[in-house]
């Protein structure tokens, strides 16, 4: 019984010594957590207090009455949302084309970084950081317009060459055949240098002496990159792919909207899109709520399954 006391004891020693310690950091550090304050109240106000909005999918909403008092009306939109015979088609959708996206524009990154890691000249390597970063800062209405007229079957850059070998003109946006390309085209070119930015920093905090010394031992470019930097990038890449897979569900909604044509809806038509065709084009926002909260559901599941395989196998995870 005493040495159950004791020991018992010892761990509320042990834990009053952490929140102690816990304390004394903070108070040392005040200025460095007040830096704190704005995000929290910026995730507070824009990301928990809209989240009351989720009882929209459950209302039947109506402008004259307003959020708080439209009726409940329980699962029926839930219901219209599964029994609508585009259910599958949408869900397809927006799952192939994030799985597209996921399956090339995930290495992507890594593999520029890794080239540009192995320039020695530092200007050159500068000049190709700066041309593969700046599509990143170009909103995607101007990407849309830049390819749409490069695709375009009158005057367009690829149709042009094209022509001048003898071939018909391809209207490539209007077609269902060329719809993933062009979306996962546009997505890897513009994502691919500003997403290396990660990978060229975690490259920078291996320790060279590895290489060094395994340059010593004979190792040559390809041991080297299998056995220390590939390992080296194994934590950042585990984390990166955890929050790529928990957004499977969100195939890009600017873009596809952008790209999406009539004659191509079968293949382009994503929840996300169509959750704003039917919440404001429509009205129907209480309907909508329901497309985004499944998406969201999905999306939560995807990441919560990503991150327990990812801690099981490789020990790197979010939380």
């Amino acid at each position: 019984m005493k040495e159950q006391l004791s020991q018992g004891s010892m761990v509320l020693k042990k834990e009053n010594n952490y929140k102690n310690n816990i304390l004394k950091k903070i108070l040392k550090y005040r200025i460095l957590y007040l830096f704190l304050i704005p995000p929290v109240i910026w995730f507070f106000v824009f990301g928990y207090i809209p989240m009351y909005g989720i009882t929209l999918a459950f209302r039947d909403y109506r402008f004259d009455m307003g959020l708080w008092h439209s009726p409940w009306v329980g699962f029926r939109y839930v219901d219209k949302f599964f029994s609508y015979f585009q259910f599958w088609n949408l869900l397809r959708n927006s799952f192939l084309i994030s799985f597209m996206k996921l399956l090339i524009g995930f290495p992507a990154p890594i593999i520029l970084a890794l080239l540009l890691n192995e320039v020695r000249i530092a200007k050159c390597k500068r000049i190709v950081q700066t041309v593969s970063y700046l599509p990143h800062f170009v909103s995607w209405v101007v990407v849309a317009t830049i390819f749409t007229k490069f695709l375009s079957p009158h005057g367009g850059f690829f149709n042009d060459l094209r022509q001048l070998f003898g071939v018909e003109p391809i209207f490539y946006l209007g077609q269902a055949r060329y719809f993933y390309l062009t979306v996962v085209f546009t997505e890897v070119w513009k994502g691919v240098g500003f997403g290396s930015i990660i990978y060229l920093a975690a490259l920078s905090g291996i320790n060279p002496n590895l290489y060094a010394a395994a340059s010593i031992d004979g190792a040559g470019k390809w041991r080297s990159l299998l056995h220390i930097t590939l390992p080296g990038l194994a934590p950042t890449i585990s984390i990166l792919l955890i929050l790529s897979v928990g957004n499977l569900m969100k195939a890009g909604f600017e873009q596809i909207l952008l790209f999406q044509t009539p004659a191509t809806l079968t293949v382009s038509e994503i929840l996300e899109t169509y959750s704003l065709k039917t919440g404001l084009r429509e009205g129907n926002i209480s309907y909508a709520t329901v497309v985004g909260l499944f998406q969201s559901l999905v999306s939560m599941a995807l990441i919560t399954t990503a991150n327990y395989s990812a801690r099981k196998f490789s020990g790197t995870s979010l939380w």
